[in-house]
Formats: C-alpha cells, structure tokens, sequence
C-alpha cells in the first residue's frame, strides 16, 4: 500500500512512517514542504503522492496557544481536515485521522464510548471537534483515532518536562484533579497499522490501559527514573492559572477497539517503563 504521512516529522508521524514502512511504501509531508491551510498546496500534496491511504498526523496541539490563537487552532485542525478531506476524495485516497480525549467536557466518571455526546471546554477541543464535523461531512473513505496523553521519542511531551524541571529544580508540584490515560505514540502507532490492515473504518478510541492522574504519572516516571528523592507536591488545576481549563476526566474507553481487532492495549505503566530504557 502507497501511504502519505502529513506532519511525519513530528512526535506520532515519526512512529506512524517507521511502524508502516515495514510492509507499505511510506512518504511523507511536513510544514515546511506544504500549509495544511491552502486547498490548493493539499491538493497537490495529496495528487502528487499517488498514495492509496493518507495519514493526517498534523495537529496545532499547543492546548493553552490555542485558546490565545483560536483562529490559528481552527486553520490547522478544522480547516485543514476539511482541505486534506477534499484532496482526498479527489484523488481516491483513505484518510486516517487523529482526535483528542478533549472533545468531551470531563463531567462523566466512566470512561467515553465512541458515541457519546462531544462538549469541548477549551478552543483546543473545539477546533478538533470541528475537524472531526469536516472529516465526516468531506471525507468518503476515513478512519477516525481518538487519542490521549501523548508521548514519545521525537518531540517534546509531559515526561521530557518532568524530567527537565526535576534535574532542574529537585521539586514538582504536579496536578492531581485531572485523570486520563497515557499513550505512547510507538503503542499508538501499531494499533492504527492493526487497524488500517483490518480495513477498520468509523472512529475508533485508542490509549494506552489503565489511568492515572498527572501527578501519579509524574511519580512514576520519577519512580522509572531513579529518581525518588525529587519532592513532588500534587495540586489544583486552578492553582496553575492556565488559560485553557482541561477536562477533570477524559479516560476514553477501548472495547471496540478491542472488539474490532481481538488485541488490547498495553497498560500504561508497562508502556512508559519500556520508553524510559529504550534507547533514542
């Protein structure tokens, strides 16, 4: 199969070029080779690949600089869902697509089926759920993955900054109101090939198992790290002043994929201990 990763130089279409290129024949765009923005450049982008299925893992995933830049965030994570759909029925092409665990608003305390009822709180979530509204409406052929708590080797992420401030500082303060589920991009990764082989189409939600919240997700990387005798203080969301509020809880459930594909997922917790040996 002939597959076009846009933004493949970033922290999951990094993961997503290496896992599919063992069995297809993987390309791949960034920023600075088109803007997801221009109809036309994603037209072109798409045309010019000839690829059989395109990956769109370009995202503006700045959560507090979209709420600052809201009209930027929809121009990356709306509108240019809306052109890479259009390039792609086009061209006859599938489209996989990336979401977040924040469409959904936090209020519910069991985890959210693929079905439930989408309320973003933030100009972050909005701009996704409006990229999910596009993909729908533009795109003939597509596969949905929403996603949470991303982390990997090739960008910066929550477990890069707990390790920086910690040698830094030697204390934390880390919030412990808000509860998700960690996902390395290379666990993410194989579960979109074993999804994309499968010829799954719809949305789909795909973590890593288990959940915890922030600042338990701090101990342990400290924990994995060796290095315990950093002070970690847990915290309120709100004494952080963030501009953008998150979701308290935005565990999302995984049985259809489960269902779907006969596989589950690694717990979290085997996940980061294998990202913290695994050599860069």
């Amino acid at each position: 199969m002939k597959i076009l990763v846009l933004g493949w130089k970033g922290m999951l279409g990094t993961d997503l070029a290496a896992t599919l290129g063992r069995g297809h024949e993987v390309t791949g765009k960034d920023v600075e080779d088109f803007d997801i923005a221009s109809p036309p450049e994603c037209r072109d982008v798409v045309r010019e690949s000839g690829a059989d299925l395109v990956i769109n893992a370009a995202a503006y995933t700045n959560v507090d600089g979209c709420e600052t830049e809201e009209a930027v965030s929809f121009s990356v994570n709306a509108e240019g869902v809306k052109n890479v759909a259009l390039a792609c029925r086009e061209s006859g092409a599938a489209l996989v697509h990336f979401s977040t665990d924040y469409v959904f608003d936090g209020t519910q305390r069991v985890p959210y089926r693929e079905e439930d009822p989408c309320c973003p709180i933030n100009a972050y979530g909005r701009s996704k759920l409006k990229g999910e509204e596009y993909l729908r409406e533009f795109a003939n052929d597509y596969l949905l993955v929403r996603t949470s708590w991303l982390y990997g080797k090739h960008g910066k992420n929550f477990v890069k900054a707990i390790l920086q401030k910690a040698e830094e500082t030697g204390r934390l303060e880390v919030v412990d109101d808000q509860t998700g589920s960690p996902t390395y991009t290379v666990d993410l990764a194989a579960a979109v090939r074993v999804l994309i082989e499968g010829g799954h189409r719809g949305i789909f939600h795909v973590t890593n198992r288990g959940t915890c919240t922030w600042y338990q997700f701090a101990r342990k990387i400290l924990e994995y790290k060796g290095m315990q005798d950093v002070t970690v203080t847990p915290i309120r969301s709100a004494q952080l002043g963030r501009c953008a509020p998150r979701p308290a809880y935005s565990v999302l459930s995984c049985r259809k994929f489960a269902d779907a594909t006969r596989r589950t997922m690694r717990f979290w917790q085997i996940a980061l201990e294998e990202y913290m040996t695994r050599p860069s």
